[in-house]
């Protein structure tokens, strides 16, 4: 039967061209996703009230995530290659399982980049110079988990780099009023989400010395992100109040409060498969909140 999942159409790509997918993760696209998301909240609450959002510049990040996401998985697992090869869950990845080498990884990452750097000179001055800041996280993010018990943080601080860089792509400039709340709310998903993602690992993070919130937290883990929820829910609603949305909005924040507490309250720490299926649910709370600005620009 006619499949459009993305794991199948990586799977009928040619054979030598698998290994370079599975490489930037096409084949898992909730990654992707969260990266994304906050770029269309920033574009979703820049847009004119009455419009929708910019479109042409919601495919323009699209690919832009597609791109950044797979070239951080690449120098992650660069870095990576000899931690990958003794947890289960990471040892059939492409390097750790000596599908491709180091060298042909590194080539990979430069067309990535490259390609990635084409869409970001699509943009103003401003949001080129925003853009090429963002680089430095995404190198030494995945050295994090070697010397903090919060490389999430790093991760957040990455990933959410989108909330400030759709403003300014639209505006010209950031509104820090808006920004800054935004992009605080988008740290602190991630924090929620990538804990909840690291007690997958937690095992044999221990064993090989990999650091972790998940090995911080521990048995605290849902008090944790009880409060990096309650702390994203506020900035959203200060984010908001700034740039003068309404009642959509506001339900949407709302709706988001009541996921995360069925998403914490629900879920089993020591259970991997259900760590995974709460951690990919959060592409729900992004839709939601995206779908409260669009709605509430109207």
């Amino acid at each position: 039967p006619l499949s459009f999942s993305a794991a199948e159409l990586v799977r009928a790509a040619p054979g030598p061209l698998q290994p370079y997918l599975r490489l930037m993760r096409l084949h898992q696209p909730t990654g992707t996703w969260l990266l994304y998301l906050p770029c269309t909240w920033s574009i979703g609450l820049a847009a004119e009230p009455g419009c929708l959002p910019d479109w042409q510049m919601l495919s323009l990040f699209g690919v832009g995530a597609v791109l950044m996401r797979g070239a951080g998985c690449t120098i992650n697992d660069m870095w990576d290659r000899d931690y990958d090869k003794k947890v289960v869950r990471t040892a059939s990845r492409p390097l750790a399982a000596g599908d491709i080498t180091t060298f042909q990884s590194f080539v990979f990452l430069g067309g990535q980049l490259s390609l990635a750097l084409c869409v970001l000179l699509c943009l103003n001055y401003y949001s080129i110079v925003l853009g090429a800041a963002s680089l430095s996280l995404v190198v030494t993010y995945p050295l994090m988990k070697r010397v903090t018990y919060w490389p999430q943080l790093v991760l957040g601080l990455t990933f959410n780099w989108g909330a400030l860089l759709g403003w300014s792509a639209i505006k010209g400039s950031c509104e820090w009023s808006v920004c800054l709340p935004l992009y605080f709310a988008g740290v602190m998903w991630t924090l929620v989400y990538d804990t909840i993602y690291a007690h997958q690992d937690k095992k044999d993070d221990i064993v090989i010395g990999v650091k972790s919130t998940a090995l911080e937290f521990k048995e605290y883990t849902k008090q944790w992100l009880s409060g990096f929820s309650l702390a994203m829910l506020l900035s959203l609603c200060m984010a908001g109040m700034n740039c003068n949305q309404t009642f959509p909005y506001y339900s949407a924040v709302a709706a988001i409060g009541a996921h995360l507490a069925h998403q914490i309250y629900t879920l089993d720490i020591d259970k991997p498969e259900d760590c995974w299926k709460k951690f990919a649910s959060n592409r729900t709370v992004g839709v939601l909140l995206f779908t409260g600005i669009v709605l509430g620009n109207l």
